[in-house]
């Protein structure tokens, strides 16, 4: 098979290894000698690497994923398309997926965030369906550092960019900083969709002679081997890989969304695709053989906006704002009116072909052949050695630790300046969060809700995990991220729908990282089934190390819950002077991995919190029911820094306070700064106090809401906290600011 002349020779790949520098194995590239009964070119080679990458082919977490539970009576999509899709009634449905653009945020972080940003909206206006909806996960180092300020302030300047120029809303999102993601940032981006049943559409090349359309943006050399780069650890020659990061316009992604959705309603359209991870190759060789035919495919005819391209550039670049899409044969005029008219490339490349082969041709000449499911579907699966680390069996051996508290009072004003439970109003107010005019709850509440425009319904939307639960134990740990979104959406007046998912985690080669991979998901698949949250999409970003050391495990939930009607909505705030303060759930002095713990000590040890799912269930459906009652003022979940953290929450951007008598007999530590699961803050109209606790089973009183701006909360007939709740506000809002303005390095 010709070559062109710069390009390394097959048998020099071989002899040389030059696959491995490509991210290919010995054993991998044995493999595909196997499969093609010769040596592969180089740009078959360079097929190979990036769609058996783990970030394209999962082929070490795989077997994990088989453990999620996917289906369900509302599931309409599951994994395994561009996003999952969810039933919300009247033939309308929720679309939405979560995923990572973790290591080119690290190298390039205003880059690395606006083009994640982009990619999880094509993935979700490939099934059809309009975004409404982004939120985002962020994990940084400590703001103390000038490069992780650095960082932090790009990568909200990418996420702001892209969004707010494409004109989607970012609703919520959550942002935490801890040591162990210094070297290695998380940015992790969720898009929510609204569709009709009959306007879904699926990334499959059916149809025999019908035509492969390149449309949208040009290819450039931006994001070669982005796929692979994802799949390996960041080292100090990551800064080196800057190609490897794609460059974003929201402006053209704006247009390429607008003729997408009204392409869908042509009849000529038989499949689309976003080519994202591995660009054209992924999004060709996937839609074959999903379908199960081949695509030949003429590489002279992609658009191109550098000279001299190569096969394997145009294959492997990852550029941004492109998409393909199988159009009947003859029809293929109507589908390019359409993108003139959005003044974007639509050209036929291909064609679908029965014979189940991945062909392209360049000047004439074949320069790739090889069977289209080995791209897809025949990567190696790995089933990974698993080893239990030392570290979870000292812990679950320690004598729980408990705080020796003296000024409760100061304490609580130490956990509002934390950086992870400090206001995020820097971040947020970058963000334009009301573009549509669609969105009820603004970011800072415990779910972000957006109107279904034309019906009573609404929809609420959070992102979560707790890493800090999850390095001590990841198998309660993951339990407790899925439940605690449900939480927040609970609060918010919804019924969890369905989540997806971004498992972030470190090197699964290395058998301590692997078991965490493995039990996390066990706690997260069982918690999904109990609280009936399938996983319908998501994504996995392994290799999450630098310098030898991992990140903590970050399974970020992603969670959509469905609003009836859109007066049962509730916020966190607290509303009224008199309204009674109830705690649901009693506190238990269990500290392990908690807000107050690291506050303390510097760090986090034990057990965490433990997780009864039935407790869970029970508590959550009552509330929610007392919240479609109309019974329930205001709600928020306890979580980050415990009940003392919520109330002062509940009081922020009010002219309340609240005079309160703590009953727990686990004592006044565990009470207001122990993270128990399951319990959640709601004020209640004294009318409605004697329905609300005949109805909500675990339900305390603990007080009443004040008109004197003060938060007052006894213990043993003693006032423990007596604090202006304006000093606590000045507290909790003025610590991002104060970092941020500290002079930034890059």
């Amino acid at each position: 098979m010709p070559l062109l002349q710069s390009e390394p020779s097959p048998l020099e790949i071989k002899e040389q290894a030059l696959y491995k520098e490509m991210g290919l194995s010995d054993s991998e590239y044995a493999h595909i000698l196997s499969i093609l009964g010769r040596e592969p070119n180089y740009t078959e080679t360079g097929l190979f690497s990036v769609m058996w990458s783990e970030h394209c082919s999962y082929k070490t977490s795989k077997p994990v994923l088989k453990k999620f539970p996917s289906e369900g009576p509302l599931v309409l999509q599951g994994p395994g398309e561009g996003a999952g899709i969810v039933d919300i009634g009247d033939n309308q449905a929720v679309v939405f997926k979560i995923e990572s653009h973790n290591h080119p945020s690290a190298i390039e972080p205003y880059q690395g965030a606006a083009t994640g940003v982009g990619g999880i909206i094509r993935d979700v206006f490939s099934m059809g369906a309009r975004p409404i909806a982004l939120l985002n996960s962020l994990r940084f180092g400590p703001l103390s550092s000038e490069r992780v300020r650095y960082l932090f302030e790009e990568v909200v300047a990418g996420i702001a960019g892209y969004g707010n120029c494409i004109g989607i809303p970012t609703v919520g999102g959550e942002v935490q900083f801890d040591q162990t993601y210094e070297g290695n940032p998380l940015v992790n981006a969720m898009c929510v969709g609204l569709i009709n049943h009959d306007e879904i559409q699926v990334g499959r090349a059916t149809g025999i002679g019908n035509t492969v359309m390149y449309v949208g943006a040009a290819t450039g050399r931006d994001g070669i081997h982005g796929a692979t780069f994802a799949s390996d650890e960041l080292s100090e020659q990551s800064d080196e890989k800057r190609s490897a990061v794609q460059v974003g316009d929201p402006f053209m992604e704006k247009l390429l969304l607008e003729a997408c959705l009204e392409i869908i309603k042509c009849e000529a359209l038989v499949g689309m695709q976003d080519m994202g991870a591995a660009g054209l190759t992924s999004s060709a060789s996937e839609m074959a053989s999903k379908a199960g035919v081949g695509i030949e495919m003429d590489l002279d005819k992609v658009p191109q906006r550098e000279t001299g391209m190569t096969p394997y550039e145009m294959m492997l670049s990852e550029s941004q704002e492109r998409m393909l899409i199988v159009v009947k044969k003859g029809q293929e005029q109507e589908i390019q009116d359409i993108f003139e008219k959005w003044d974007l490339h639509a050209v036929a490349v291909g064609t679908v072909i029965e014979d189940k082969r991945f062909r392209l041709l360049h000047q004439g000449r074949i320069v790739a052949d090889v069977p289209v499911d080995s791209l897809a579907d025949d990567a190696p699966v790995y089933h990974m050695p698993s080893q239990e680390p030392e570290s979870f069996r000292i812990n679950q051996a320690q004598t729980p630790w408990q705080p020796e508290i003296k000024d409760y009072e100061e304490t609580l004003i130490q956990l509002l300046k934390e950086p992870t439970i400090a206001s995020k109003e820097w971040v947020y107010n970058q963000y334009d969060s009301m573009v549509q005019t669609n969105t009820v709850v603004l970011p800072g509440s415990d779910a972000a809700v957006v109107r279904v425009r034309g019906t009573r319904k609404a929809l609420a939307m959070t992102t979560d995990c707790n890493g800090k639960f999850l390095r001590l134990d990841p198998e309660m740990g993951g339990q407790i991220a899925v439940a605690e979104a449900a939480r927040n959406i609970v609060s918010s007046g919804a019924n969890p729908l369905a989540i997806t998912d971004c498992l972030n985690f470190g090197n699964p080669e290395k058998p301590e990282a692997f078991w965490q991979l493995e039990k996390a998901v066990d706690g997260m698949s069982e918690a999904c089934r109990r609280l009936e949250t399938p996983v319908i999409s998501g994504n996995v970003s392994l290799y999450n190390e630098s310098r030898g050391q991992a990140i903590d495990p970050t399974p970020v939930v992603g969670m959509v819950g469905l609003v009836e009607d859109v007066a049962h909505i509730t916020t966190t705030s607290f509303k009224n002077a008199g309204d009674q303060v109830y705690v649901i759930g009693a506190a238990t002095p269990e500290f392990g991995g908690s807000a107050v713990q690291q506050l303390l000590t510097g760090q986090v040890s034990g057990k965490p919190p433990q997780l009864d799912l039935q407790v869970e269930v029970n508590r959550q459906h009552q509330l929610l029911q007392a919240i479609r009652q109309g019974l329930v003022a205001s709600s928020h979940d306890i979580s980050d820094g415990g009940l003392a953290v919520a109330l002062a929450e509940g009081l922020m951007g009010t002219d309340f306070g609240c005079v309160l008598t703590l009953h727990s007999q686990a004592g006044a530590e565990a009470e207001l700064f122990a993270e128990t699961q399951s319990r959640f803050l709601v004020t209640v109209k004294p009318e409605d106090s004697q329905a609300f606790e005949g109805l909500v089973k675990d339900a305390v009183k603990l007080g009443s809401v004040t008109r004197d701006g003060v938060l007052s909360i006894k213990h043993k007939e003693e006032e423990i906290i007596h604090s202006e709740v304006s000093a606590l506000e000045q507290a909790w809002k003025g610590v991002l600011p104060c970092y941020m303005q500290s002079k930034t390095v890059n």
